[in-house]
C-alpha cells in the first residue's frame, strides 16, 4: 500500500509539517477513502439515532434494555457476527475492580403538583424573625404574618415523569408526600438550614440533590427535595431558564428519599413567593426504586483475516445510557459507531474494502461502570440468548455465542486500541466544538495521530466545500449542515469511559472524539433535532479511517511509517511551545522533558502492535533531534527519592461515575482531612486529573520528583509535597506500595 504521511518531521527544534494530502489522502489508498466517503450515511444514523433517543436509559432499567435490544437488532439485520447483549450482575455489593456495582433503577411513575386552596381561613401569626436582626428588618417584618388553612386542590401540574422522564431524579425511591415548600439556598451547608423548620417538609435547593439528601433529610428531616442545580456549566448557562438538568441522588446514601427536577423559571417563581412569606404546598408521588439487575453490554464484531492477528481486536466504544432523550449525549457516539459497523460490514462483503487482518469490536455499554464490568467482570448472556431452547433444543449459532463470552475473560489483552465516541453530533445550535482528543501523558501512542492525521482531511475537505462550494470530499450529508468541522486537537480531558481503558491496570490506548461545550448537554432539549446528519458522517468517516487502519497495520507498514517520520502532529509541538512559554525557566525545562519522553513513548508504542519490530523501533525513538529524551529529573529531597508502584488489584481509575473508591476507603480509616492534592487547581488541570495520573505515572520505574514534573507539565506545577501525600494516601489504602 502507498501511503502519504502528514506526521510530524522534527529538524533541531522546529518541525514541518508531512506532505500535504492534496494529491493523495494519508495513511489509507485512496479507493479506501472514497468507499467510505461514499457510503457513510449521516441520515441513517440519525434516524438510529431517534430510535434510542425514545427510550429513558438509565443503568440496569427496562428503557436500558429495550435500547439494548434495538441496537443488537440492528446490528444483526447489518450481517455483523457474534452479536451478543452481555449481562454483568450490579446489586449494589459486587466489585468491578475499583467500582462498586450500583443496582438497577427503574421508575413507572412520578408527579409534582401544587396544591390551591378551595376556600381560605387566614389568621394573623407572629413571625420568627431573628433576635439579632437590625431594626429595618424587623420592621419590615412587622412581626406579624398570614396563616392560611382549608381544603387543598392539587390540580397544577409542575412535573410529570410520563411526560419528561428528566424530572424525576435518578435513584429517587418511592412516595407519597404532601408538605410545604422551604427555600434553603444551596442546601450544602449546616448555616442554608439555620432559622428554617425543614422536618416533614420539601427544600427547594440550587445544588445537586444527591449533594443535600444527608443533609435535608438525614440530619434536618425533610421529606424530599426539589432542584434547579445548573449543572454543566458553559457560556450559555443560565441563559435559558426553560431548561430542565438531569439530577441524581446518591445511590448509597442511607437516607433514601426522591426529588424532582425543575427549571431556573420555576425555581426563581417559587423563590420569590416564599420570599413574601406565601405558602406553598406540594404532593409528591413516586413509584421508583433500586432492585438487584443487571448492567447490560451490547458487542458485535467483524472477525479479522489474519489468522494469527484476528485474535487481536480494534475496539469501537460509546455509552448507551442517558435519560430520555440524550440524543447527543450519547445515543449520537452509540448510532455513529453501529454506521461504522454498518459501513465496514457491508464495504467488506462487497469486496470493496479487504477483510483487515485484526478484529473490530463494537459495544454499547452503561457509561464507565459497564466499561468497569467488562474489563473486570465475568459476563452472562441475556436469557434471551440461552443456548437451550423450548424442548431442549440448541439454538442455532448459541454455541458459539458463548464460546465468545468466555473468551471476554481475556477480552483486556486482546484490545490494541479503542476509538470511543461521546457526544459527535451537536448541530449549531448546541453551540458544540468536535475534539480529538490525545490520550494521558502517561499513555503514550502514536494511534491519537492516525486520528488526528483523518481528522485534518474533514478540516480540509469541509473548509474547501464550504468556502467554494466544490471539494472532493465534503463529507456532507444531504440533510446536514455544509459548513466545516473545524475539529480541534485537544490534551487530555476526562469524563467518560476513556478514562478507564487509559487507566494503569489496562494502558489500552484510546482515541476520544466528542463534542464540548453543548448548551444542552443534562436537559430535556438534548433532542434528536439538534443533531447534524453531516457531523454523524464526518465522526464517522474520522472513526472508521482510523480504526480500518489500525485493525490492518503489520509489521511492514510500521517500517515505513517510522523510516519517514516519528508519528507526532505538529500540533503536539505547538502545545508544548505555548506551555513553556507560559512557565519561568525552571518549569520551562521540565515541559520539554516531559513532551520529549512522552514523544520518545509515542514512537516506542508501535510494539504493542508489532513486537517483532521493537528493535527498531527502539532504534528510532532514540534519535531526538531537540531535547535529549530521557533526562533525569532533578531530586531536590529525600521525599523526591521515593518510589512508589501500584498493585495489580483492584483494576481501575479511583474515582468513577457514582462511586468514589478512595474518598470511601479513606473513611474507613477514620481520617478527616483529603490529601491536599485533591483539592489542587493547577492551570491547565484539577485535582481529578492529577489524581489520575498520579496513580498512572506510580509504576515503580519513577520516584516521585519524576511524577511530579510528568504532571506539572501536564496540568500545571504542582508542590512535590502534594503529591508525596497523595501517594502515602494510596498506600494507606492498599493500591500502592513502596519500591526501594
Amino acid at each position: 500500500m502507498k501511503r502519504l504521511l502528514v506526521m510530524a518531521m522534527v529538524v533541531g527544534s522546529e518541525f514541518a509539517a508531512g506532505a500535504a494530502w492534496a494529491q493523495k489522502p494519508p495513511l489509507l489508498p485512496e479507493k479506501d477513502v472514497a468507499a467510505l466517503a461514499n457510503e457513510l450515511s449521516g441520515e441513517t444514523a440519525k434516524r438510529n439515532l431517534e430510535g434510542i433517543a425514545r427510550f429513558h436509559r438509565q443503568r440496569g432499567s427496562q428503557g436500558f434494555h429495550e435500547a439494548a435490544e434495538l441496537v443488537a437488532a440492528l446490528a444483526r439485520a447489518y450481517g455483523l457476527s457474534d452479536v451478543a447483549i452481555l449481562q454483568f450482575p450490579a446489586d449494589g455489593k459486587i466489585f468491578y475492580g475499583t467500582q462498586r456495582s450500583r443496582p438497577a433503577w427503574d421508575a413507572q411513575m412520578g408527579e409534582l403538583r401544587e396544591g390551591t386552596f378551595e376556600s381560605v381561613n387566614c389568621v394573623k401569626v407572629p413571625v420568627q424573625v431573628n433576635p439579632k436582626a437590625d431594626e429595618k428588618t424587623k420592621k419590615a417584618a412587622n412581626w406579624m404574618d398570614k396563616e392560611c388553612t382549608g381544603p387543598v386542590s392539587f390540580d397544577k401540574l409542575l412535573a410529570s415523569y410520563e411526560a419528561e422522564p428528566v424530572v424525576l431524579a435518578e435513584d429517587s425511591e418511592s412516595a407519597d408526600a404532601t408538605a410545604d415548600l422551604v427555600d434553603v439556598g444551596e442546601g450544602t451547608k449546616e448555616s442554608d438550614y439555620a432559622g428554617k423548620d425543614v422536618k416533614g417538609k420539601i427544600v427547594l435547593v440550587s445544588a445537586q440533590p444527591g449533594a443535600v439528601q444527608d443533609l435535608a433529610v438525614g440530619i434536618f428531616g425533610a421529606a424530599g427535595i426539589v432542584s434547579y442545580a445548573q449543572n454543566q456549566k458553559t457560556a450559555w448557562w443560565g441563559g435559558d431558564e426553560n431548561l430542565i438538568r438531569w439530577g441524581h441522588l446518591e445511590t448509597f446514601s442511607a437516607n433514601k428519599t426522591f426529588a424532582f427536577m425543575v427549571s431556573l423559571k420555576t425555581a426563581r417563581g417559587f423563590k420569590e413567593r416564599l420570599a413574601k412569606r406565601e405558602k406553598i404546598t406540594l404532593h409528591a408521588v413516586v413509584k421508583a426504586g433500586q432492585h438487584a439487575g443487571s448492567y447490560e453490554v451490547v458487542t458485535a464484531t467483524i472477525p479479522g483475516a489474519d489468522p494469527k492477528l484476528k485474535n487481536e481486536e480494534i475496539t469501537f466504544s460509546c455509552h448507551l445510557d442517558h435519560q430520555l432523550p440524550g440524543a447527543n449525549d450519547n445515543a449520537s457516539g452509540c448510532v455513529t459507531i453501529l454506521e461504522v459497523a454498518r459501513t465496514l460490514q457491508k464495504l467488506i462483503s462487497e469486496g470493496k474494502l479487504a477483510r483487515p487482518a485484526r478484529t473490530i469490536r463494537f459495544i454499547w455499554p452503561p457509561e464507565i461502570e459497564g466499561t468497569m464490568a467488562l474489563l473486570n467482570g465475568e459476563p452472562q448472556l441475556d436469557v434471551e440468548m440461552d443456548p437451550v431452547g423450548e424442548g431442549g433444543k440448541v439454538i442455532p449459532g448459541a454455541e458459539k455465542i458463548h464460546a465468545q463470552v468466555s473468551a471476554f475473560f481475556e477480552f483486556p489483552a486482546k484490545v490494541k486500541a479503542v476509538i470511543h465516541m461521546d457526544m459527535v453530533g451537536g448541530g449549531p445550535e448546541t453551540k458544540a466544538v468536535f475534539h480529538v482528543t490525545r490520550g494521558p501523558m502517561s499513555l503514550p501512542s502514536f494511534v491519537h495521530d492516525v486520528a488526528w492525521a483523518f481528522a485534518e482531511i474533514v478540516n480540509e475537505e469541509s473548509y474547501k466545500f464550504a468556502a467554494t462550494g466544490e471539494a472532493k470530499y465534503p463529507f456532507v450529508a444531504p440533510e446536514g449542515g455544509k459548513e466545516p468541522l473545524r475539529a480541534e486537537y485537544s490534551p487530555y480531558t476526562m469524563g467518560s469511559d476513556h478514562d478507564v481503558y487509559q487507566d494503569s491496570s489496562f494502558g489500552i490506548p484510546t482515541i476520544y472524539l466528542n463534542d464540548w461545550p453543548d448548551r444542552y448537554i443534562h436537559t430535556n432539549f438534548d433532542t434528536a433535532a439538534n443533531i447534524d446528519p453531516t457531523k454523524l458522517k464526518r465522526a464517522a468517516f474520522i472513526g472508521a479511517a482510523s480504526g480500518y487502519f489500525l485493525a490492518q497495520l503489520t509489521g511492514n507498514h510500521t517500517r515505513d511509517v517510522f523510516e519517514k517520520a516519528p508519528p507526532i502532529t505538529p500540533k503536539f509541538f505547538e502545545l508544548r511551545e505555548r506551555r513553556a512559554a507560559q512557565l519561568p525557566g525552571p518549569e520551562a525545562s521540565v515541559v520539554h522533558r516531559a513532551f520529549e519522553n512522552f514523544r520518545v513513548g509515542t514512537v516506542q508504542s508501535l510494539s504493542r502492535f508489532h513486537e517483532e519490530d521493537h528493535k527498531k523501533i527502539d532504534e528510532m525513538s532514540h534519535i531526538s533531534h531537540d531535547f535529549s529524551a530521557g533526562t533525569p529529573a532533578l531530586v531536590t529531597s529525600l521525599e523526591g527519592r521515593l518510589m512508589f508502584r501500584r498493585k495489580p488489584e483492584p483494576k481501575g481509575p479511583l474515582a468513577v461515575f457514582g462511586y468514589d473508591y478512595f474518598a470511601s476507603e479513606w473513611m474507613k480509616l477514620a481520617y478527616l482531612t483529603k490529601p491536599q492534592l485533591l483539592e489542587y487547581r493547577g492551570l491547565w488541570g484539577g485535582g481529578e486529573e492529577y489524581a489520575y495520573e498520579v496513580l498512572n505515572f506510580a509504576n515503580g520505574n519513577r520516584n516521585t520528583q519524576e511524577i511530579r514534573d510528568a504532571v506539572s507539565a501536564e496540568y500545571g506545577p504542582v508542590p512535590l509535597e502534594m503529591v508525596v501525600e497523595y501517594l502515602r494516601a494510596l498506600e494507606k489504602i492498599g493500591i500502592v506500595e513502596t519500591v526501594k
